[in-house]
């Protein structure tokens, strides 16, 4: 029965430590859209769609996932005074694998103050398997391009 027990406690701690939680703090700098599509939908004055794609760099050292750049494809509704956004976000680690996370926010249509909640859903190589979600803000530069600092949590498959 002690054996039992013993070997009980050793599977549970060995899942727990595989699947325990990993803190994940990062810094990004997000150029200015390079390809941005706008839509006036025409029910009413500053209601409007649109589309953009570009590309951000890491500007703190190495999270501990070792993300180095990335690309994103949002879009988003403008509604007056506010818009909503959503999109995918792709990372390159320093080793070349990938991360791909979605993200979905708000943000005043001056982007004074912009936040969103993102989610890990796959990887690639040392990546697979990753699972995660968290929380960013970020604020606009007079350039239009974003600073953004993130915060989170993930498991990894192994």
């Amino acid at each position: 029965m002690r054996i039992f027990t013993l070997i009980a406690l050793f599977v549970v701690m060995i899942t727990g430590l595989a699947f325990s939680q990993t803190k994940l703090e990062a810094k990004w700098h997000c150029e200015k859209a390079t390809v941005e599509h706008k839509i006036d939908i025409g029910d009413m004055p500053d209601h409007s769609y649109a589309i953009a794609q570009g590309s951000c760099t890491a500007t703190s050292p190495a999270d501990a996932l070792g993300e180095k750049s990335g690309q994103y494809n949002e879009y988003r509704e403008v509604w007056k005074s506010s818009f909503t956004f959503h999109g995918h976000y792709i990372s390159t680690t320093e080793g070349g694998d990938k991360i791909n996370y979605t993200y979905e926010g708000t943000a005043p249509s001056d982007m004074t103050k912009v936040s969103n909640k993102w989610k890990i859903v796959s990887g690639t190589g040392k990546c697979k398997g990753l699972k995660g979600s968290g929380s960013c803000s970020g604020k606009m530069n007079a350039d239009n391009s974003v600073d953004w600092e993130c915060t989170g949590t993930y498991t990894s498959a192994k």
